[in-house]
């Protein structure tokens, strides 16, 4: 058996997520996720039952630029004809970007050393039709020097629980963040954050309290007391999926 890598790229507007719901219904049809229509499209290329395992699950509505998934198949297909046959198969949505052989040890979730997540917010006076799919827009303006300033407490290992869906509340909220930045290019304000591992919303939370900050509902400091606090009613609101992007998985 052979492990192939794939990366994939997908808008997820249209899906309940990465992950197969086992029978959820939403509107009493079966929802749809990006794994349920690429594992049936693996399978109907290859003649195989195929179980993706997948870098991080993406939750309903989010996009990802480049997600990492495996599988392990016997197919002796060329990987450039395996990849467009998937190509052909898959919707306009969603493609496979690259292809690859891999290490029998190779697990895309538990080996992946850190995920990048972008958030991105318009910031302008009007809204957008054409990205309305895939950004957030806030027409207030915005002090980015405080937000920056203000960011940068969530450097390292800490207790994010202040940033962790409430739902979630019994996973362990420790997690490492290794690089947060905030660009502003034109009217596209960037919120890109790197860490080992991510929470349920956790970047979507801590988006929304960097923008509160940045148009001024929250002082200078409230970051730190909020990440000190662990209390999840005291950050921001949970910025809605459409604006977030999973960009990069690193190995």
């Amino acid at each position: 058996m052979l492990n192939f890598k794939l990366e994939i790229e997908y808008d997820g507007k249209n899906y309940f997520g990465w992950q197969v719901q086992n029978g959820k219904k939403v509107n009493n049809r079966l929802s749809k996720t990006i794994q349920n229509v690429l594992e049936k499209v693996l399978k109907k290329i290859l003649q195989e039952d195929i179980r993706l395992t997948v870098a991080g699950r993406t939750d309903s509505g989010v996009h990802a630029l480049s997600q990492v998934a495996n599988f392990r198949s016997s197919s002796r297909i060329p990987l450039d004809r395996l990849r467009w046959a998937i190509n052909c198969l898959l919707p306009e949505d969603i493609k496979v970007t690259r292809i690859k052989n891999v290490e029998s040890d190779f697990n895309s979730r538990f080996c992946a050393k850190s995920k990048i997540y972008r958030y991105t917010i318009l910031n302008r006076k009007y809204s957008s039709p054409l990205s309305a799919g895939t950004v957030y827009f806030s027409h207030y303006p915005l002090d980015l020097k405080l937000m920056r300033s203000e960011a940068k407490v969530l450097l390292g290992k800490h207790n994010f629980k202040s940033f962790q869906a409430s739902e979630s509340r019994f996973r362990n909220p420790l997690r490492t963040v290794k690089r947060i930045e905030i660009k502003k290019k034109k009217d596209f304000l960037y919120i890109d954050i790197e860490a080992d591992s991510f929470l349920y919303n956790m970047v979507r939370n801590i988006s929304g309290t960097l923008l509160e900050i940045g148009r001024g509902r929250f002082p200078k400091g409230s970051m730190r007391k909020i990440l000190n606090a662990r209390d999840r009613k005291l950050a921001g609101p949970t910025l809605p999926p459409k604006g977030l992007c999973l960009m990069k998985v690193k190995y």
